[in-house]
């Protein structure tokens, strides 16, 4: 037993040492009955919000008026709710006002089956009011009561029920499915951190191609990334793309990432291509070419992660691997302080990855990849950028009057460095004394290498 759940096994013990009915609820009890590790355990209960703070010396009242307190013990946090009935949504997110029920009711409220039990920790008893354990048993998602009115109270359900199906490899009750494509144009009223928050738990996980297929299937992919159903009808040349248009090629890339990914990666490689369609051309020869798609798609897919409120790190990397993944061809070419200073990109490990996926899903040639493991491993037991040999104090000590001369010595210098012809401060400052006009103004045509 993890000691988080000991913990909730005890708040409930000391709710029911006052008198309350206590049992976990929820997605931890469908994760015990699966056989999953249960992630938060979440609590419900008899108790009002009053009485689970007078019990619990650490609580947060997060959501007093719905019934719902945060109790701190052992560094741990559980939500406590008291069972409840939910009265008008008008928002389309939360009801107006609740009203405090049995479990019966409490359970009766909730989204799916699946998520509408409870377990009691003393008597080690699910409680099923809903019928969630017979659809556990049939791999199926069934929405409580009525599927609309239940996508109509929370307009994100629509993306949950996806995601479970995708998550648990289970099938979406056809009642279900078809209330859940009725609701699908509802969910532009939905909050853009809440859509995303949905998105990246579906693209991380190896179940991500379900995901993909379903929200394709409901329209909602159309909804959510206009950019991404764009693809369709995209054609591409047949001697590099034999797998065919764009959006297959996308789709193909999804499903080759393998196991957990990071959100900035799963984005990437569904937005890295969104440039060509506005790119479109067909040269002289009629071969199709999307030139410049890399730096279109990069301006695009900025917008995308900015509508979608990922934080300005994420944008940053999901924004820089589309517009880089092009640049992967010219890497056998580079002069080596180019290929070191590539190989030391901040999200080098998830653009290979990319890179990867690209060449699987379209010529299937991966060469270009072993050829960077390849350098990153003879690199890997020094730093592939290390700290500059030589400094701009060390160009003013050698009577150097600052200014843009400086930049390009430094710069020179550095790929120097990097090539392995300057191995040493004092190379360093040796060749940097040689490029030294008379009078010490800056550095002479010597210095203005190619870097």
């Amino acid at each position: 037993m993890s000691r988080p759940e000991a913990i909730a096994r005890e708040i409930c013990a000391r709710l029911a040492a006052d008198g309350f009915t206590a049992y976990f609820a929820g997605g931890c009890v469908r994760d015990r009955l699966l056989g999953y590790p249960p992630g938060d355990i979440d609590i419900a209960t008899d108790a009002r919000p009053e009485d689970v703070r007078r019990i619990f010396r650490r609580t947060v009242a997060v959501g007093a008026h719905f019934g719902v307190v945060v109790v701190v013990e052992g560094g741990h946090q559980f939500e406590v709710a008291t069972f409840r009935s939910d009265g008008a949504y008008v928002d389309g997110r939360r009801p107006e006002s609740v009203e405090f029920t049995t479990a019966e009711g409490d359970a009766s409220r909730r989204d799916f089956t699946i998520n509408g039990l409870f377990f009691d920790p003393a008597g080690g008893e699910v409680l099923d009011f809903v019928g969630g354990r017979a659809d556990l048993e049939r791999r199926v998602i069934r929405a409580i009561g009525d599927a609309s009115a239940r996508f109509r109270e929370d307009r994100l359900r629509v993306l949950r029920g996806i995601r479970f199906a995708a998550s648990l490899g289970f099938e979406i009750e056809d009642a279900t499915w078809r209330a859940l494509v009725d609701a699908a144009p509802g969910i532009g009223a939905v909050s853009a951190e809440r859509v995303r928050d949905e998105l990246v738990k579906m693209f991380v996980a190896p179940g991500r191609l379900r995901a993909f297929d379903l929200l394709d299937r409901s329209g909602l992919l159309a909804r959510l990334l206009p950019e991404v159903d764009a693809l369709k009808g995209c054609e591409q040349p047949p001697q590099f793309h034999p797998e065919g248009d764009v959006f297959v090629h996308t789709r193909l890339m999804f499903s080759l990432l393998e196991g957990d990914v990071s959100p900035a990666l799963a984005f990437a490689v569904l937005l890295h291509d969104i440039g060509k369609p506005p790119c479109a051309s067909v040269d002289p020869t009629g071969r199709i070419r999307f030139n410049g798609h890399e730096h279109r798609g990069a301006i695009m897919a900025e917008a995308v992660a900015r509508r979608l409120r990922f934080s300005n790190a994420e944008t940053t990397a999901i924004t820089e691997m589309v517009r880089n993944h092009m640049a992967f061809k010219d890497t056998p070419n580079m002069r080596l302080a180019k290929l070191r200073r590539f190989l030391a990109r901040p999200h080098f490990d998830d653009e290979l990855e990319l890179h990867r996926v690209d060449c699987l899903g379209s010529h299937g040639g991966l060469d270009i990849h072993a050829f960077l493991l390849d350098q990153r491993a003879r690199l890997a037991n020094e730093p592939l950028v290390p700290p500059r040999l030589l400094t701009g104090a060390d160009l003013i000590a050698l009577g150097w009057k600052p200014g843009p001369h400086f930049r390009t010595a430094l710069e020179t210098a550095q790929n120097l460095q990097l090539e392995g012809r300057l191995q040493s401060k004092e190379d360093a400052i040796e060749w940097a004394r040689a490029q030294t006009q008379s009078g010490g103004d800056g550095p002479g045509p010597a210095s203005r290498q190619p870097g």
